[in-house]
Order: C-alpha cells, then sequence, then structure tokens
C-alpha cells in the first residue's frame, strides 16, 4: 500500500512535506469492487441517469488487438466534466463487453484501462482518492513541471502496463461541452516514447491513440432550475431587478447582465486593492478600434485583461515571468504554490516553534495567492459569446454554472459541491485511431523534426476531438 504523509490533516495553509509519489498498484480485486459499485454510484451520486455510446464496435476491435498483444493503445478523451471517468468507466466494463457478447467476440475480463490523474486530486479529495487510484492502476502527473517521474511511470504503464492507458489531453475540465481547450503535447510525447521503447526491446506492437468525445445532454431540459440558480446568483452579486417572464431570451439578457456585473466588479477589486492597471475598463472600451462598448468583443477584452491581471498579481508574488496561455500560466503558479507548502528544503520535524511558525506562515500566503489562479480558472471558459452563437440548455447550464463557480469562489464556500440542474445523458463518441508508429521515421530523423512532430501529432488530435462534437 502506498504511503500516506503523517501530515496529511494539517491544514493546506500550514508548511508539509513534499508530495511523495503514489506509485500504480492495481489491484483486480478493488477493480471488481469498483465496476460493481460503478452503476450504484453513477445513479446516487450524479446527475447521469444512463451512458451512451457511438462506434463501440471499432473500440472493441481495438480493445481485442490489444489484447492479443498487436497493438499498444491510449484512450486520449474529452474533459468537459467532473462525470467522464465514470463515463469511460461504464463505456469499458458494461458497454463494450456486453456489445462484444452480442457479437461472439471474447475479450478477456477486467476490460479495464490505466489512467493518469493530475497529482493535486488526493489533496482535496483525501488519501483514501489517492489509495484508490493507486488499487485501480493510476499514475500521478503534476500539471505545472516537468514531472520526471510521474512521466517515466506513464511511459513505463504504455508500454507494459497490462490495459490500455487512458489521459485527457486538455489537462483539466473546462466545463463546455462543445468547446474544447487546447491539448497539451505530453500526450503525443509519451506515444513517441512508447514507440521508441517497443524498438529498443524489439517488440512489433503498433501504437495508437483513440480519441473519445464526451458530450453531456439533459434528459429534460432544466429551464426552472436555471432560471433559479440565476436568480441565486443575482442575489449573492447584489443585483436587483424587476418581476418578468422566464423566456429562454430573457434568461440569456440576465446570464450577461451577471457576467458583466462581475467583470466590472472584479476590475474595481484589482484596480483599488492591488493597485493594477487595467487598460480596457468599460470607460475605455470605446476608445478601442473594432470594439463598441456593450458588444461581446467588449466584453472578451474586458475579460481578457481582468484575467492578466489576476494572474500578474499571483506572478508577481511568486517572482514567476508570465509566459504561455492563461492555462500554462495557471498551471505554473499552482505548482509554485504548492512548492511554497510541500517543503522539500526544510526537515519540518525539526524545526523550530518560531521556523515553523514562518514556514506556516509563507504555505498560508501561498495559498491566498493562489486563490487568484482558482478564480482565472472558472472565469477562463466564460465568454459573451458562447450562449448566443447556440442558446440550448446545456450552454446555459454551462455557462451559469461557471459563473457559480466563480461566486462561490469568491464566497469562500466549496466549488466541488456544484448544485445538479437536472437528469443527464453521457454520450460517448470513439474516434478513428491516430498511429504514432507511422509517424515515428519522421520524429526520429532529428530533434527539430522531432518537435514538429509532437506539435502535428497534438494539433491532430485536437483536430479529431473537435470532429468528434455532435
Amino acid at each position: 500500500m502506498p504511503r500516506f504523509r503523517k501530515s496529511a490533516s494539517r491544514s493546506p495553509n500550514q508548511a508539509q512535506p513534499p508530495l511523495e509519489f503514489i506509485a500504480p498498484d492495481i489491484n483486480l480485486n478493488v477493480v471488481k469492487l469498483v465496476k460493481l459499485a460503478l452503476p450504484l454510484w453513477m445513479r446516487l451520486k450524479t446527475p447521469l441517469t444512463r451512458v451512451e455510446a457511438k462506434n463501440v464496435e471499432q473500440l472493441i476491435d481495438l480493445y481485442q488487438q490489444f489484447q492479443s498483444g498487436k497493438v499498444r493503445l491510449l484512450f486520449a478523451f474529452r474533459h468537459p466534466s467532473v462525470q467522464d471517468p465514470i463515463c469511460m468507466g461504464y463505456l469499458l466494463h458494461y458497454l463494450m463487453p456486453k456489445l462484444a457478447k452480442q457479437q461472439g467476440i471474447r475479450l478477456k475480463p477486467p476490460t479495464h484501462a490505466h489512467f493518469m490523474y493530475d497529482r493535486g486530486i488526493p489533496l482535496w479529495a483525501g488519501s483514501l482518492a489517492g489509495w484508490l487510484y493507486s488499487k485501480l492502476g493510476g499514475t500521478p502527473i503534476h500539471r505545472g513541471k516537468l514531472d520526471r517521474v510521474g512521466l517515466r511511470s506513464a511511459r513505463d504503464l504504455f508500454a507494459n502496463g497490462a490495459f490500455p492507458l487512458l489521459a485527457a489531453p486538455e489537462g483539466a475540465t473546462n466545463g463546455h461541452n462543445e468547446t474544447i481547450s487546447p491539448l497539451e503535447p505530453g500526450i503525443a510525447q509519451i506515444g513517441f516514447w512508447c514507440v521508441e521503447d517497443l524498438i529498443k526491446a524489439g517488440r512489433s506492437e503498433k501504437v495508437l491513440i483513440v480519441p473519445i468525445g464526451i458530450q453531456y445532454r439533459y434528459i429534460t431540459p432544466p429551464w426552472k432550475a436555471l432560471e433559479k440558480l440565476l436568480s441565486d446568483l443575482e442575489a449573492d452579486s447584489g443585483i436587483l431587478r424587476e418581476a418578468n417572464d422566464e423566456k429562454e431570451g430573457h434568461l440569456y439578457r440576465r446570464l450577461y447582465q451577471l457576467a458583466e456585473h462581475l467583470l466590472t466588479v472584479m476590475e474595481e477589486f484589482y484596480t483599488r486593492f492591488y493597485h493594477q492597471t487595467l487598460p480596457t475598463t468599460a470607460a475605455q472600451s470605446s476608445e478601442i478600434e473594432g470594439v463598441s462598448p456593450g458588444s461581446n468583443a467588449e466584453f472578451a477584452v474586458r475579460l481578457e485583461a481582468l484575467l492578466n491581471v489576476a494572474l500578474q498579481v499571483a506572478e508577481q508574488y511568486f517572482n514567476i515571468q508570465p509566459k504561455g496561455s492563461v492555462i500554462d500560466r495557471c498551471r505554473k503558479l499552482e505548482q509554485a504554490g504548492w512548492d511554497y507548502v510541500f517543503r522539500d528544503d526544510l526537515h519540518l520535524e525539526t524545526l523550530s516553534p518560531l521556523e515553523r511558525g514562518l514556514a506556516d506562515r509563507i504555505a498560508e500566503e501561498a495559498s491566498l495567492r493562489i486563490w487568484h489562479m482558482r478564480l482565472v480558472e472558472s472565469f477562463v471558459a466564460v465568454t459573451g459569446k458562447y450562449v448566443l452563437e447556440k442558446p440550448t440548455a446545456e450552454r446555459f447550464a454551462e455557462t451559469t454554472l461557471l459563473m457559480w463557480d466563480v461566486i462561490t469562489k469568491i464566497k469562500g464556500g466549496n466549488a466541488f459541491k456544484r448544485p445538479m440542474l437536472g437528469q443527464q445523458c453521457g454520450l460517448v463518441t470513439i474516434g478513428q485511431p491516430i498511429s504514432v508508429s507511422d509517424r515515428w521515421d519522421t520524429y526520429h530523423s532529428n530533434r527539430r523534426a522531432g518537435k514538429q512532430a509532437v506539435s502535428d501529432l497534438t494539433q491532430d488530435l485536437q483536430t479529431a476531438l473537435e470532429s468528434l462534437i455532435i
């Protein structure tokens, strides 16, 4: 069993020993128990009433080839929601075996998968989650740094694991059914590493990455629940409104007004209390060429400036230079915060009370600064046009829940306890496999070509996942 830190009960605002690597240690009895519990968990703890899948026949064929030693597989799934692992588990343990049996195809049980997960999950979900993930064959990864140990473990599982490897190339949930975040290049890279490892071992398996789309649909559009949630958010934000109808068009105006109100409040917050300069506040929007006041374009410009300032507040404290996308900056800040809390430069058990107090003060300050990054993580997916382009119940719900995330974090509440607006159906779509082996010669030719091959594979995977949006 993996060892857990003795200080796990300490507050995240206190200094702690460095995070230990939680090695994958699969236990098939635990896998079996989780499989049996999955339908009940899905029914009682999630809004999902069922999971449906398209093109499962292809997945069956690929899995059969894997079990026959012909291919190595990485299932790259879209990550719009925290329910995605439930959908993937149900697909692998129930939908795929059932259809295979109907077709007279024999798959050796269990039809499971190793998986990569964020090392931060056991920090908020508890050490039991880390133990469970280990026993299910999961391997952790630090998202904000070059995690050599985590990458080495994932690389080994891809080439030598008893099951295919499962990973979300977006790196984190983005809350949107129909918008895909830029993919991280790590998935493509470990694909090429797998080819390299097989060649060195004299093995002939073909390495494939299988794109898998995941979306959610409400069984019944939850307009009333959405209206109530929107009213609650307006009340929390101090927005007063007159009684009127609840038509969808009116809900959009209210949703947009709430987002704009939040934007204005946060602009004032960072300007007044953090002495930041926002070059595109509402008063200055008319000065931007091609941007009219009150438009979606103005909202986008103001939001981008706000997110940049919020990240700068944290980056200035940690002495980090702004570099990369918003998501890249968030990951770097997350790791910087962890470095201030989980100290590998101190022997905490030998510290004097004075030194311990100072270490705890640093941890507390780091946690406060990381709050700004967490706010950006939620706000970054909010746009002024996502709902307007396609005013479905799903898009309304996704955006409203993201607003709930932002307001809940500002209030100091638990953003992991999202309200359930209604029952949903999970839709999983299996895409065409992408051969990494066929790209090996290009990757292996020289260093520059290798980097370009990783970039091209990442872009092709992005395109493939986008094509699976229904």
